[in-house]
């Protein structure tokens, strides 16, 4: 299934909408805060995923992976293969995103992966039955797949799922809510990745409301139509005082 730019925000629109209501109830409130979507209740409680964690990778290189039926899948760790069950409707997740040293410092990867994981789930309901049988054929109960494996399967989805998941995290109503809040409707501008104070300040904001990296922030906002670049030649920020 290949879906348009377009196609996908108007997805992440519906889900969106139909969970807030779910969990947060009516919005009437016209002049309330922008929010971010909660994604852990997100999986569990609107989509019913069951998320855990897992060592999965020796270079930290898979963050999270799926599975639209039940299979197992290996693992290298420290030159040994083991076999990891993964169930139909599971997401499992780096096990580095709990731990207590890590926990602040990955929120926003943790929350990305999440999404991204969740976003593949929502695109293979709305693929056709044969499609869908065709894919859980793949990934039998009877075959083992590598990490590697498993991954270059779903290459196709990556883009989509990647879009999805960052306009569910960031729903385009409550990105203009920010923006309006935040920057007080001015679009953003980045001078090839330094910003004027105030933009500064605007999207560190807009980053801790939504709970998702700089980068993450950037790419949508930029998608979204609410941050510009331009060449670092042009940077001007009247609140800095030179020496």
């Amino acid at each position: 299934m290949i879906l348009s730019h377009k196609e996908i925000e108007e997805i992440a629109a519906a889900v969106t909408r139909d969970f807030n209501e779910f969990f947060f109830g009516p919005d009437t409130d016209g002049r309330r805060l922008p929010r971010g979507t909660p994604i852990d209740q997100f999986a569990r409680e609107y989509l019913g995923l069951n998320v855990s964690f897992a060592y999965l990778s020796e270079d930290g290189s898979i963050c999270g992976l799926t599975a639209y039926t039940d299979t197992e899948y290996i693992v290298e760790d420290r030159g040994f293969q083991r076999k990891i069950p993964l169930h139909r409707n599971e997401v499992l997740m780096d096990r580095n995103f709990i731990e207590p040293s890590q926990i602040r410092k990955l929120c926003g990867k943790r929350r990305f992966t999440l999404a991204h994981e969740c976003a593949h789930q929502i695109l293979f309901q709305m693929e056709t039955d044969k499609i869908r049988e065709a894919c859980r054929r793949k990934y039998s109960a009877r075959t083992a797949y590598s990490l590697r494996e498993l991954k270059t399967r779903e290459d196709w989805n990556e883009w989509q799922a990647n879009v999805l998941g960052a306009a569910i995290l960031m729903p385009q109503r409550e990105i203009d809510l920010a923006v309006a809040y935040y920057a007080r409707g001015r679009k953003l501008v980045s001078y090839d990745g330094t910003y004027a104070y105030w933009d500064k300040v605007a999207l560190d904001m807009i980053c801790q409301q939504f709970g998702v990296s700089k980068t993450a922030a950037v790419i949508r906002l930029r998608q979204l139509g609410h941050l510009e670049t331009r060449p670092y030649s042009e940077y001007n920020d009247p609140l800095e005082v030179w020496a």
